[in-house]
């Protein structure tokens, strides 16, 4: 059990003198006496201000997917920042780059950004300026990152305030938007089939665009029904509607061409960000030669001065050639599924209702219920209160989850058979402190 914390809350004390909670994110704070402070990571691992060790299935929410410090792309960075880092012109890492990744997802052509936000937010730009449209559908539950356009019908909002299923409301995830501009967003519930035929039926000259986690990625790895990508695609070529894919989870983790090759559906656009560079901050917005063609200088504005930084470009060069050639995915999937099975087998020995949802290199577990979710309302139906208890637990004992049951857990290549071993006995014992809640929940459901 993880007993020493004095360095830490020493530090996280300073911390709140400057910064406001502590943190830089608010997804970050997990409370005054629980934010962890983290001084390094190696391979699977990582340890905190009291040097006490975790074995790590965060990730930083999802972008390291080779392991903490990999040798290769940090040599790679180190090599090439000796000459420069920011230059404002194209470089040779760039050109390297945008090779490899068009050739990778099958995408025609790419512009680099910082961040999945700023990904998604070009490419919604992109696909209005393509179109000639202003609205864009988006889903209930799913995160495309930190701006007013997005920010409705979050994760995290109270499924009670969303409406009727079939008139439903768009719910403010933040303070500090204008109102009227949530009626550039038409949301719907996801995985239904007949609530967003009827609403293109019905707005389809005025929508630009359907924005789409394949799997989402913020609420428990909800995955989407069979066909549902399918019938997304058919509506978009039937009205000439931009299909985006937000990949910026999905891209390069659940395979080498993320969910548009895991899937067999291909997006118009689509954001990546996050596994791309393995931790470093790089994002991309890709698509069709038709509707990247737009990003022309005069006419719509994509830009940073940071975009295709050489430390962005050259670690996520590094990454991608990892990635291709060789088997890290299929690696990863081996291992996420053999501890989504033994998480599986210890819950049911236990007698806990319990579902595992996602893919093996990203994944979610939830118990309580043996009802797989398919959307936000229906995840929404789980029980926090034990989930939470499980996943303090297991934080407790050196395994570093997010403590909000919405956050997947994600694998990577540095994960190994002792770390899943050393997994699956704290989970064993933290199902066996579940004790008289988990009871409880047991004569509920009976």
């Amino acid at each position: 059990m993880i007993t020493k914390n004095h360095k830490t809350r020493q530090l996280f004390d300073k911390a709140k003198q400057y910064i406001p909670y502590g943190v830089n994110s608010n997804f970050r704070y997990w409370g005054d006496d629980h934010t962890p402070v983290i001084t390094h990571g190696k391979g699977s691992h990582i340890w905190d201000a009291d040097d006490n060790r975790y074995i790590d299935y965060r990730l930083g929410f999802g972008p390291i997917i080779l392991g903490h410090a990999h040798p290769v792309v940090t040599q790679k960075v180190c090599k090439a920042i000796q000459h420069g880092t920011t230059f404002a012109f194209t470089t040779p890492w760039e050109i390297e780059l945008a090779e490899r990744f068009t050739r990778m997802t099958g995408m025609n052509k790419v512009r680099l950004s910082n961040t999945g936000t700023e990904a998604t937010m070009h490419a919604l730009r992109i696909a209005r300026a393509y179109t000639g449209r202003e609205r864009f559908i988006k889903f209930e539950g799913q995160y495309h990152g930190n701006y007013d356009y997005v920010m409705y019908s979050t994760p995290g909002v109270d499924a009670e305030k969303l409406g009727p299923r079939t008139m439903p409301r768009r719910v403010k995830g933040t303070e500090g938007m204008p109102n009227a501009i949530r009626n550039y967003m038409i949301s719907l519930p996801y995985n239904d089939f007949d609530m967003v035929e009827a609403a293109v039926q019905c707005y389809g000259d005025e929508v630009a665009a359907i924005m789409v986690e394949p799997i989402m990625g913020n609420v428990a790895g909800v995955m989407p029904k069979p066909g549902w990508l399918q019938h997304l695609r058919r509506l978009c070529d039937g009205y000439g509607i931009v299909l985006i894919f937000d990949e910026v989870k999905t891209g390069f983790r659940i395979a080498r061409g993320g969910a548009q090759e895991y899937f067999g559906v291909k997006a118009d656009l689509a954001a990546y960000a996050k596994a791309m560079g393995n931790g470093f901050p790089v994002s991309a917005i890709a698509g069709k030669e038709a509707i990247m063609a737009v990003v022309e200088p005069g006419k719509v504005a994509h830009g940073g001065t940071y975009c295709g930084n050489i430390v962005a470009a050259s670690a996520a060069a590094a990454t991608l050639e990892i990635l291709e050639t060789q088997p890290i995915i299929k690696n990863i999937f081996a291992t996420g599924q053999e501890l989504m099975q033994g998480m599986d087998e210890i819950l049911s020995r236990a007698g806990v209702p319990h579902v595992v949802t996602g893919v093996p290199s990203m994944f979610s577990l939830l118990v309580g219920r043996d009802e797989i979710p398919t959307d936000y309302r229906t995840y929404c139906a789980n029980d926090f209160e034990l989930s939470t208890e499980l996943l303090g637990g297991l934080i407790a004992r050196g395994i570093m989850v997010d403590d909000d049951p919405r956050e997947p857990w994600f694998l990577c290549a540095a994960h190994n058979a002792q770390d899943i071993a050393e997994t699956l006995n704290a989970f064993e014992d933290t199902v066996k402190t579940l004790g008289v809640h988990a009871k409880k929940q047991l004569a509920l459901a009976a």
